[in-house]
């Protein structure tokens, strides 16, 4: 390895141009990477609801919306539909005057129809696209059909959503990205003597950043969160990367000239940064077992990320470095974030009563963390001024659509049977519309209605649709119960039926990630516990470090129970299997200093003390920075989904920092017999 950090800095100008060329390529990449808007897509092509989504591409129907249109004659309403119709991406616009035409009065429509598209002054025009939810093309058909309905027209459902979604991430992105950077600066000049060195880091980090960003190129497309969050956690976890190096390779410069200087540090910071990323990168890792395939997307995305900093800070940041070595040494300041002195001494003389206040705090807010309340409804957490949050909420409102579902039976079955069927989902509590084409044939309906229209919307592909409304929100107890209840009645009549639509694809969502989140959560801890065991050759060290993160990680989730507040469900899975693996560094910085200092001849409590005073720099900085990457982004983000994870991310960092200086050292004071006894080749320490 010191061979080949000597071809480093050897080559480094070549590397250097390299690097930059890359960059081009990169870019290139991240602007043909596809964005997906659409999170209930990534639920498993084995859920019911998503097996009910096929059947709807087959009905055209795969991606629907519903066009609120205020205040406009009938006459005016089929202009607009007209319209909408030659847009590119609309596959078709159904409304009254597919299945009668508006010379005849709208009292000849059968009451269901009329109770469906009319209320008051609106009327309701539904939308079919060629392509899925958020699809590109289906992206440029919703903002064509925007701008042409203006104020008194609003469009609702998922594409709508996506699509509003889509043009608030486009515009945010970059503001929490120069946020991020900002605040991390600021960070590094409280931590760092150097002023220009924070500029020369931020100049490393582009090149990791825009490669992670140009390389998702080969997954084909990322979630919106994904390239939310991507800038944000990439700079809080792997900042750390540049100041090893720097400080490694300031140390180095004391007894040899300035290329010998950076091939050692290169060598030195490879071994610790590569053990220290390893934890990071199981972290994300454990992220893609998860169904749904959301935490795969942001798991590659993210493990990627930490590689590709890993690699820059070993290839590019020393070429960095060295151009501006005299400017870094030439301008320096105090700095505000230095070694504890206190500190040390107060946690040695009381850790019993630190390790006392940590079982009294971890009980109740591990009942806390367990009973913490999610949400699943993707609406709830979006702005209330989004044009598709408005629409939504005039469906609701004006016609009584909270929401729709799609039923799927048999094409076999007989009239009486379809009508039968109705009859007992119409009984159901919640049901304000049932939609199908036996409601529609037979006595009462007049010879200008025109049935066959109706036919070829509601059966196709060897089953018959039935929609039915409901007064009930996606994701909530009661209209699960409602769905469960429909599901007894389907089965009775058809047991291969399926319920398709966004309330069926949210109750498989609930499924789905509370299997997740225990999966994720007991695998990241595995999978952590096994590189600890690796590294230190204990059995007890492992325990201990993980317990320490697991703490906090604990209180972090806790605590939204005793505030009363309501997390999104991704928050529960991502969040500690990201705050164990990328925190749990500081654990390993603290309990490797520990080990050294005994190693020195030091007593257990005066190794503590110096392992505390001198890593604690290091660990506050660390902290500090991927607290402040996190939380700018908090201030500015509209929606509530990214405004969690990054409040939530944040103030677990600060957690961690805190367990790491006062639980981890009293355990390890605590327990040095026991892990004297389990750990291969630990150092003897005296225990005063």
């Amino acid at each position: 390895m010191e061979n080949f950090a000597e071809k480093i800095v050897k080559y480094r100008n070549k590397i250097l141009v390299a690097a930059i060329v890359l960059l081009f390529v990169s870019v290139i990449g991240y602007f043909k990477t596809g964005i997906n808007y659409d999170l209930l897509s990534y639920l498993p092509s084995s859920a019911e609801s998503m097996e009910a989504q096929k059947v709807l591409e087959d009905y055209n129907l795969a991606s629907v919306d519903f066009l609120i249109v205020n205040g406009k004659e009938d006459k005016e309403v089929a202009k607009i539909k007209k319209d909408i119709q030659k847009i590119e991406g609309v596959k078709k616009v159904i409304w009254r005057d597919d299945v009668l035409d508006l010379s005849i009065p709208g009292q000849a429509i059968p009451e269901s129809i009329q109770k469906m598209i009319y209320s008051q002054d609106a009327t309701m025009l539904i939308v079919t696209f060629d392509e899925p939810t958020s699809s590109p093309k289906t992206m440029k058909a919703i903002s064509k059909i925007k701008k042409y309905t203006k104020k008194d027209c609003f469009l609702a459902g998922m594409s709508a959503l996506s699509e509003d979604t889509k043009n608030l991430t486009e515009h945010d992105t970059p503001v929490y990205a120069l946020i991020a950077i900002v605040l991390c600066m600021i960070v590094l000049f409280l931590g760092l003597e150097s002023t220009v060195a924070p500029f020369v880091f931020l100049l490393g980090m582009i090149f990791p950043i825009v490669y992670n960003f140009g390389t998702n190129f080969f997954l084909g497309q990322i979630s919106y969160i994904t390239k939310a969050l991507a800038v944000v956690l990439q700079l809080a976890v792997t900042l750390d990367y540049s100041i090893f190096l720097l400080h490694r390779y300031q140390e180095e410069k004391k007894n040899q000239d300035n290329e010998k200087a950076m091939a050692k540090a290169i060598h030195a910071t490879f071994t610790s940064i590569t053990s220290s990323s390893i934890t990071t990168i199981a972290g994300f890792l454990a992220l893609c077992v998860m169904q749904l395939t959301l935490g795969k997307d942001i798991g590659i995305v993210m493990a990627k990320g930490v590689v590709l900093g890993v690699l820059s800070t070993i290839f590019i940041l020393p070429s960095l470095l060295m151009l501006f070595d005299k400017p870094i040494e030439k301008y320096k300041h105090k700095t505000l974030i230095n070694e504890l002195k206190r500190l040390p001494g107060f946690i040695v003389n009381h850790y019993k009563k630190i390790l006392i206040v940590f079982v009294i705090v971890f009980i109740p807010f591990l009942y806390g963390q367990s009973h913490t309340k999610q949400y699943y409804d993707l609406i709830s957490g979006m702005p209330e001024d989004f044009a598709s949050v408005i629409g939504t909420n005039q469906l609701k409102e004006k016609f009584d659509m909270t929401t729709t579902n799609f039923l799927f039976v048999d094409e076999n079955l007989k009239t009486k049977e379809i009508q039968s069927l109705c009859d007992e989902i119409k009984e159901l509590d919640g049901i304000t519309n049932v939609l199908a084409y036996e409601e529609f044939v037979g006595p009462g309906v007049p010879d200008s209605f025109k049935p066959q229209i109706i036919k070829e919307i509601f059966q196709n592909a060897g089953k018959k649709m039935i929609i039915v409304n409901s007064d009930y929100k996606a994701a909530t107890k009661e209209l699960n119960h409602q769905l469960n209840q429909m599901d007894a009645i389907l089965k009775r009549y058809d047991k291969n039926a399926l319920i398709g639509g966004e309330g069926s694809m949210t109750r498989d969502l609930i499924t789905t990630t509370n299997i997740d989140f225990k999966v994720v959560n007991i695998l990241s801890v595995i999978l952590i516990f096994l590189i600890v065991t690796m590294t230190f050759k204990s059995i007890a060290l492992p325990v201990i470090l993980v317990l320490s993160i697991e703490f906090a990680i604990t209180i972090n989730m806790g605590l939204p129970y005793f505030t009363g507040n309501t997390l999104p469900f991704i928050a529960g899975i991502v969040i500690g299997t990201i705050q164990l693996g990328a925190t749990v560094d500081y654990a390993i910085l603290m309990t490797t200093r520990f080990k050294e200092e005994l190693k020195k001849g030091a007593t257990v409590h005066q190794a503590i003390q110096i392992a505390i005073q001198k890593s604690s720099v290091s660990i506050i900085t660390s902290g500090c920075s991927f607290f402040a990457a996190c939380i700018g982004v908090s201030f500015v983000t509209k929606m509530d989904l990214i405004k969690s994870l990054v409040i939530l991310l944040a103030r677990g960092a600060l957690i961690s920092v805190i367990s790491i200086l006062f639980v981890l050292p009293s355990l390890l004071i605590c327990f040095h017999s026991f892990i004297e006894k389990t750990t291969k080749n630990w150092p003897k320490g005296e225990e005063i």
